[in-house]
């Protein structure tokens, strides 16, 4: 029996599973293509699977992807998680016990580490503070060279601006840990994206820090959402910063 895997859980959040060894069914969750959902144990962590077929592989689309997200948000609802990435299957119950076993040190120092916490994710949108001209003149020469000079100068200033902004938000939520990159649109303008990582009872605050921020800074647009599992940071230990444009 193959398995697709959502994510990793904690055992004690499931009464179900107290006095057993086999995989039960995860009540009222349906999986990717309406498949019934299994908790299957694994030491003091739970697992939530559901059967995969071959033929599954090929219907891997963007609504199976969003399906898995689901099933992971659901299982959120419950416990603290750990989310597989999309696609990932185990061939039989043996397979995953062996994936289970040897990564069980791993798995619990990241469940105590992410226990009664969320991820919110902001986008923020900002004019990017020097446009120029992204074609650069090619002709030989002074000029391109002049040409490239420009380019790495309009780069830095865009990093310059997006490491600000990105310090003026940490200041404004103060998060546990966050995850940022910032990339440059077709647009013109420049996104943020920044995933922080919170305490669960501090949801509240940190949209009312949101709201607060929509007000302050009124040359971006920003969107939030969230509460959400901690996607952006089951493997990381540290804050996470990418700069590109």
């Amino acid at each position: 029996m193959a398995w697709y895997a959502y994510c990793v859980a904690e055992r004690q959040a499931f009464p179900e599973l107290c006095r057993h060894r086999r995989p039960m069914p995860l009540t009222n969750v349906s999986g990717l293509f309406g498949n019934q959902t299994f908790l299957f144990p694994a030491s003091d962590l739970a697992v939530i699977v559901s059967e995969h077929s071959p033929e599954d592989t090929a219907r891997l689309d963007q609504q199976a992807a969003k399906d898995h997200a689901r099933v992971v948000a659901d299982c959120f609802k419950l416990s603290t998680v750990l989310p597989f990435r999309f696609g990932t299957t185990f061939q039989d119950d043996d397979a995953l016990r062996r994936s289970v076993r040897s990564n069980q040190r791993h798995f619990q120092a990241n469940v105590e580490r992410l226990r009664g916490k969320a991820e919110m994710h902001l986008k923020v949108l900002v004019d990017d503070i020097c446009p120029g001209n992204s074609a650069r003149d090619m002709t030989v020469g002074q000029q391109y060279l002049t040409s490239l000079r420009e380019s790495a100068s309009r780069q830095r200033e865009r990093q310059s601006k997006a490491r600000a902004l990105s310090i003026q938000m940490h200041r404004m939520f103060l998060p546990l840990a966050e995850e940022i990159t910032c990339k440059r649109m077709d647009t013109g303008k420049m996104l943020l994206d920044i995933a922080h990582l919170i305490d669960n009872k501090t949801v509240e605050r940190y949209q009312n820090k949101y709201t607060s921020a929509t007000l302050e800074l009124k040359d971006c647009r920003m969107q939030l959402s969230g509460p959400w599992p901690p996607y952006h940071f089951v493997h990381k230990t540290t804050p996470q910063h990418q700069h590109s444009a």
